[in-house]
């Protein structure tokens, strides 16, 4: 195998397969990148735990085709240390197990250890005639960045460590839960009507969000309008398309909590709050909380929220703000981290938190500027302090 590539591209795309590649597999061929370099002037670069699969083409100038799996950090590690422009790699046909990466026009040289491509798994392809849902790019990364962060990171609770996502007509929906918290976000797509439930573990929800982040990108750079991405369900796994990019993720077989019955269908109370002021109280109350609970009590009483910590080695904190709320007095703990992690999420100016009883969840949704085709909120359970 001959050919020479853009630095820039090859380190744009080895740097993604690296997040896929499994490190501390019993199966060293996991931790590599398979380079399959085709006749047509197309590098392939893969990637698999086995669960998770990657792959991605770029323009490269082949001299001779062929194929050889190279361990990712080290490839990633060399990329970045050549100087811009044009590198060339190439094996040698003596031995398959050595690559030496060039610097076009400089003294620049690497060799690397690696395996035939030969010994690399196949990637899962989707069955032939499969189903498929477009996507607008932007939704679905607005779907993951509102949510993502109440997913569970206790892997042997699968049901948990993954995101529910589904179509039901022109609604698409993620919802995540770690058993203390709940984030549901839905957007309505007008004009597709589609069914599809999957159940996509943590490991590829982070993948997910790097893909379309990247896809934006290009999108903003290029000036190019809405870029789509395709979905495809066939059997145990889901396959996720844009430009040149395919990720494949075997999907959870897990049961996912009945979500519709955790969320309270009324409240006796509703508080309106400035978000920013909201956010800067509890992250510095929160300061001076139980670092085993991360508790803070919020308490409102005409017109205002009061909020507090206490913790028995640091001392207590204490702040307050104007709030829109009329209300009988309430006070109720919870853990300022969930709090804070939806209020980061969120755009509005204000947030609308409901509440019922000391012992109830609250729901927290965006106050206002939320578009109607548009609908999220956020379930906390509440903690004794």
């Amino acid at each position: 195998m001959e050919l020479t590539v853009a630095k820039r591209d090859l380190l744009r795309l080895a740097a993604r397969m690296q997040g896929v590649a499994e490190r501390k597999s019993t199966m060293p061929v996991l931790s590599n990148v398979l380079f399959t370099a085709g006749g047509a002037g197309a590098l392939r670069l893969s990637a698999t735990d086995l669960y998770l699969g990657l792959s991605g083409t770029l323009a490269a100038e082949i001299t001779k085709p062929g194929s050889m799996a190279i361990p990712a950090k080290e490839l990633v590690d060399r990329v970045k240390m050549m100087p811009d422009g044009p590198v060339q790699l190439a094996t040698s046909d003596k031995d398959n197990g050595q690559a030496t990466m060039r610097a076009v026009g400089s003294a620049r040289r690497y060799t690397l250890r690696g395996m035939p491509g030969g010994d690399f798994p196949p990637l899962p392809q989707p069955a032939e005639g499969a189903p498929s849902l477009a996507i607008e790019v932007d939704v679905l990364a607005e779907l993951i960045a509102k949510t993502h962060f109440s997913i569970s990171t206790d892997e042997t609770r699968a049901h948990l460590n993954s995101a529910l996502f589904e179509w039901e007509g022109e609604v698409v929906r993620m919802v995540t839960t770690d058993g203390h918290r709940l984030s549901k976000m839905e957007v309505k797509v007008v004009g597709r009507q589609a069914s599809a439930t999957m159940l996509i573990p943590l490991k590829a929800i982070h993948e997910l969000r790097r893909l379309c982040d990247e896809v934006l990108s290009e999108a903003r750079d290029t000036k190019s309008e809405r870029p789509q991405l395709t979905i495809v369900q066939s059997g145990s796994s889901a396959f996720f398309q844009a430009g040149s990019m395919t990720f494949s993720v075997k999907l959870v077989d897990a049961q996912f909590p009945p979500y519709s019955q955790v969320i309270p269908k009324s409240f006796a109370k509703s508080v309106r709050a400035p978000r920013t002021a909201f956010t800067e109280a509890l992250r510095a109350v929160s300061v001076a909380a139980n670092e085993r609970t991360g508790g803070v009590k919020l308490s409102l009483q005409d017109g205002t929220l009061r909020i507090s910590s206490e913790s028995p080695e640091s001392g207590e904190g204490f702040d307050e703000l104007p709030v829109d709320y009329a209300g009988a007095p309430i006070a109720i703990g919870f853990n300022a981290k969930y709090f804070l992690d939806v209020l980061a999420a969120l755009t509005t100016e204000e947030v609308t938190l409901n509440l019922s009883g000391e012992l109830d969840p609250a729901v927290l949704r965006p106050g206002d500027g939320e578009p109607a085709e548009r609908d999220f909120l956020a379930v906390v359970m509440p903690m004794r302090i």
